[in-house]
This record gives C-alpha cells, sequence and structure tokens, in this order.
C-alpha cells in the first residue's frame, strides 16, 4: 500500500510539473530560427535564445537600448534576422555599431519598435480598415506603412524599402516580436 501511495504521489508530482512547464513554454508561440520562445519571458532574454538575431542582440546593446526592450512596455519589436543585417553594403552594420554612431543606431533600432502591443490580426484588421495601407508610427519617429500581401505582412519604411514579417505573434512578457527579413531604416 505504501508502495502504490508513493508512485501515485510521485506521478501527480511528475504531472504538476508537466503542467508547470507547459504553461511556462506556450505551445502556441512560435519557434524562431529553431529556437522554442517562452511567453513568459521578455523581449531581450527571447531575441538572445533565438539563433537568428545575433546581429540585433549585439545592437540593441551597442546602443544601450537592453534595459529598455526588457522594461514593462508593451512594445512591438519588428525583429530583423541576421540575414537581414547581412544584406545591408558592406561596412554598414560595423559603422552604426561604433560607439561614436550610437545616436545613429538607436534611431535605426527604434524605428523597429512601436509603444504597443499589436499582433498580426489586429495589425491586418487596421491594414483592412485603412483601405490597405496603414501607417505605422515607431518610437524611433519612422513610419511604416503596413500593408497585405497575400496573407502576409509588409512593411515599407520611408526610403521605399519593404520587409515581410516572417515569423509573426511571438508572445513576449512585455509584448511580441515580429521577424522581418529586412531591416527597416529611417528616412534619409
Amino acid at each position: 500500500m505504501t508502495t502504490n501511495l508513493l508512485k501515485t504521489t510521485a506521478a501527480a508530482l511528475i504531472l504538476s510539473a508537466g503542467s508547470a512547464f507547459a504553461a511556462a513554454h506556450s505551445p502556441d508561440n512560435p519557434m524562431v530560427g529553431g529556437a522554442e520562445m517562452m511567453a513568459d519571458m521578455n523581449i531581450i532574454e527571447n531575441a538572445s535564445n533565438s539563433p537568428i538575431h545575433t546581429t540585433l542582440v549585439a545592437a540593441v546593446q551597442a546602443a544601450g537600448l537592453v534595459e529598455t526592450l526588457q522594461g514593462e512596455g508593451p512594445f512591438t519589436v519588428f525583429a530583423p534576422t541576421d540575414e537581414a543585417f547581412a544584406a545591408l553594403p558592406d561596412g554598414v552594420v560595423e559603422m552604426v555599431m561604433m560607439e561614436e554612431n550610437q545616436a545613429q543606431l538607436q534611431t535605426i533600432l527604434t524605428c523597429h519598435v512601436v509603444a504597443d502591443s499589436a499582433m498580426s490580426d489586429a495589425i491586418m484588421g487596421m491594414i483592412e480598415d485603412d483601405g490597405g495601407a496603414y501607417p505605422v508610427e515607431t518610437v524611433g519617429g519612422c513610419t511604416l506603412m503596413a500593408r497585405m500581401d497575400g496573407d502576409t505582412i509588409t512593411l515599407e519604411d520611408e526610403n521605399g524599402r519593404v520587409a515581410t514579417v516572417t515569423v509573426a505573434d511571438v508572445r513576449q512578457s512585455n509584448g511580441v516580436i515580429h521577424v522581418i527579413d529586412t531591416v527597416l531604416l529611417p528616412a534619409n
């Protein structure tokens, strides 16, 4: 009888631990670059776990924006991948990462951040309500034009560069990340 009670107690503990793990590690949250994204972690914690956002994380650190993006939010971050940064002209990333260009780097990065938590269905609704194009005001002072390309959200910066949302609705404890394939830039 003691053996059965011990087995039952052990099984209950394992099940409750599994339930707690599942709650913290939402299966509804998309994977990014093959890495699990945790809805109970903040934007910086999850971006740091993403193998396809190493340049973005380094840029956020160089710009001194880590504390901000770990803050309460809510934030929507359109997060360019390493490939998006690599597609910029040679030397641009290295140049803006230099300490003397920190203000420029901050502007570029904050042109990817909205001071609200906007899931893709809300963005699509705003695009539809505005006749096919919705202006998205960023904390960096840029206005991005959100449009639909079939079922996919695109964002156009003030220079005509277009980014496609490749992974949408990555929930964070302080907002949401939408992975994009192009670095958006402020107006020249």
